[in-house]
């Protein structure tokens, strides 16, 4: 803590002027910061699904898109929470409402599942409407980048 001291040596009225330490303050802000930048990235984990890759180019676009997962077992997932496939299409209306044709739907689907179990969720919400449904993959191993979607089908 700092203290002003009077320049003259005969007792003034004058009080004492103290400042604030705010060295504390910054050290617990820091360690704040480093918990929230090492705890974010854990964050957006959805559902745990092993991509396949492929060299298909990253879609861009300003819209969030309606994630849904397949998972090893065929587990049909709206982000976090299960759905049967029958009940798939009505929930994706009810959540995008009038705006069927133009949200973005992009289908995680684990790489160990057959071929005809990714269609056949993917025909369920191709056949309600949707027409941007899109496959998300992972880029093969030697290249570090986030996960891409290939092209609309």
């Amino acid at each position: 803590m700092a203290f002003v001291v009077p320049k003259t040596k005969k007792k003034s009225a004058r009080p004492l002027m103290s400042d604030m330490n705010v060295t504390p303050m910054i050290d617990v802000m820091l360690v704040l910061l480093v918990i929230f930048m090492v705890t974010a990235p854990l964050l957006s984990v959805g559902v745990k699904v092993n991509l396949p890759s492929a060299n298909a180019p990253n879609i861009t676009g300003n819209e969030t898109p309606i994630m849904v997962h397949v998972d090893g077992n065929g587990r049909v997932f709206i982000g976090e929470i299960e759905v049967d496939l029958e009940t798939l299409p009505a929930k994706l209306q009810a959540i995008t409402g009038e705006n069927s044709a133009a949200a973005k739907i992009f289908v995680r689907a684990d790489k160990s599942l057959p071929y005809g179990a990714v269609m056949e969720v993917m025909g369920s919400i191709s056949s309600s409407g949707f027409k941007n449904v899109v496959l998300v993959t992972e880029l093969p191993k030697k290249s570090k980048q986030r996960p891409n979607a290939s092209k609309k089908i």
